[in-house]
């Protein structure tokens, strides 16, 4: 009896994924790094005006919806509709990268100015949601080759941990612009 339920192959194709999951996410966080707290923002723009930041939270928004919707036609067994669903939130979250990095290479980072209670719960839904995207970049790229190469039992188990996660980052996402827009 084979002790590894892998074949060699197998591994070395799921090495191959993560690997590639890994090296684009590191690439694409460490540019938003540079842009949002290395690169100066240019002189002059403020962020009042822009109609990016409710864009980034509407594109957050639709992507949220057609996570939840893609989860609740696989349930169902719509497999076709739910290929449509995540291409969909990935197709929202894509947009939403590009108009991210559109308003930060123009406007730079954001103060938050609520003072009180709402301060320490602003900070730590900032940083939860940061500092789960870092994570979750990685996981989303490799559920998606997982699912592209048609190795679905891999998709399944990893779709587990990826599925929550991105919910709470496009929610999160959502909830950010808001408190921005309160306390502005």
């Amino acid at each position: 009896m084979n002790e590894f339920p892998l074949e060699t192959k197998e591994i070395v194709s799921h090495r191959a994924i993560l690997l590639w999951s890994i090296v684009i996410s590191t690439l694409v966080i460490g540019f938003l790094l540079w842009l949002i707290y290395v690169k100066d923002a240019p002189g002059g723009l403020t962020s009042s005006g822009s109609l990016l930041p409710a864009l980034n939270a509407l594109l957050n928004g639709l992507s949220a919806c057609s996570l939840v919707a893609g989860f609740i036609s696989i349930r169902r067994g719509r497999t076709s509709t739910h290929r449509k669903f995540m291409f969909g939130a990935l197709f929202f979250s894509a947009l939403f990268l590009i108009s991210y990095i559109a308003y930060h290479s123009t406007h730079g980072d954001t103060p938050f100015k609520g003072t009180g209670p709402v301060r320490p719960i602003y900070f730590f839904i900032l940083i939860s949601h940061i500092l789960l995207t870092v994570v979750a970049l990685p996981v989303i790229l490799t559920t998606l080759l997982f699912a592209l190469t048609g190795k679905f039992a891999a998709h399944r188990r990893i779709a587990r941990i990826t599925f929550p996660a991105w919910l709470y980052i496009s929610i999160t996402g959502v909830l950010i612009f808001f408190m921005l827009r309160a306390f502005a």
